[in-house]
């Protein structure tokens, strides 16, 4: 029973329940309703499946670990040396044996310059710079190309201005990142420019979609150049552990510890990097998005 302590609250109520047992009756005081330890119960059998949840989480990355290390260790016990013996050394010597120094620069600027005007990637060609000429006259050899891979689709588009247009208006979801880009002001657009650049979007379709969105060609030109930065310091890096695995497997020269160490610590790196700032880009552009689509439902009278 309850009792009214004469302000706004009651006393609990306490039950007294007698029970038997194997070692005979006992008292139990209890200060709290049935529902209350039903609730107690169901509170435990959600700890008790949470728990299950985490230990069959930890398993499975556990098993992925192990099949991505196993994996890792088939490419680079077999894989990775028929590869290089069989494929890499045999073009590479094609390459130095059949080009002059000037005369490969030049065929990977054009190739640079001018695939992304065709829809072709420039990768292979990038790796390739990375490998001849390392990290300095690589990067600006590839970043002075990449101006005018960015910059002909740019112009090319005026051509195409109307169909993209009509496109953008078409599928408004997919290009509402590209409409972000267009809009504001000049550092609005460089930010814009370079997120697009650095996230997971294929950099191709906007290069002839760029006009239509309405950005300038100081921001867009800018812009393109420093979100390209990420990717072509992978590339380099990608060509240079090719021509030290090349030359090692070459001379029958097996890498040192400390090369071994460096080189790994180097791709992760620069992998952990890349990767940081795509998802950092890709926030950043869902975030413009949003803002984008809300302005578009609540205009500003």
């Amino acid at each position: 029973m309850t009792y009214s302590n004469g302000v706004d609250g009651t006393v609990p109520e306490l039950k007294l329940r007698v029970e038997d047992s194997e070692n005979g009756d006992y008292v139990k005081l209890r200060g709290r309703s049935d529902e209350e330890e039903e609730g107690s119960s169901a509170e435990s059998s959600g700890c008790s499946i949470g728990s299950v949840t985490s230990v069959w989480f930890w398993v499975k990355l556990i098993s992925l670990v192990v099949c991505l290390v196993s994996l890792a260790f088939v490419i680079i016990k077999w894989v990775g040396p028929f590869l290089i013996e069989k494929e890499l050394i045999p073009f590479i010597n094609w390459v130095r044996n059949t080009f002059s120094i000037p005369v490969l620069g030049l065929l990977l600027f054009a190739s640079v310059a001018l695939f992304p005007s065709i829809l072709l990637p420039s990768s292979p060609s990038m790796w390739m710079a990375g490998l001849t000429f390392g990290y300095g006259k690589g990067f600006l050899l590839i970043l002075s190309a990449a101006s005018i891979g960015v910059t002909l689709p740019f112009l090319i588009g005026h051509l195409f201005l109307h169909k993209m247009q009509e496109w953008l208006k078409k599928y408004p979801k997919k290009a509402a990142i590209l409409r972000a880009a267009g809009e504001g002001t000049w550092f609005h657009q460089f930010q814009a420019v370079t997120l697009i650049r650095v996230s997971p979007f294929p950099y191709i379709i906007y290069n002839y979609c760029a006009l239509a969105t309405g950005v300038h060609y100081g921001p867009y030109i800018l812009g393109s150049l420093v979100g390209m930065v990420p990717e072509i310091f992978v590339s380099i890096y990608t060509g240079i552990m090719l021509r030290t695995l090349a030359v090692a497997s070459d001379t029958r020269h097996t890498l040192s510890v400390v090369e071994i160490v460096v080189n790994v610590l180097g791709f992760c790196v620069t992998a952990s990097a890349t990767i940081v700032c795509t998802i950092y880009a890709k926030k950043k552009l869902s975030a413009m998005q949003s803002e984008d689509v809300e302005t578009l439902q609540n205009p500003i009278l």
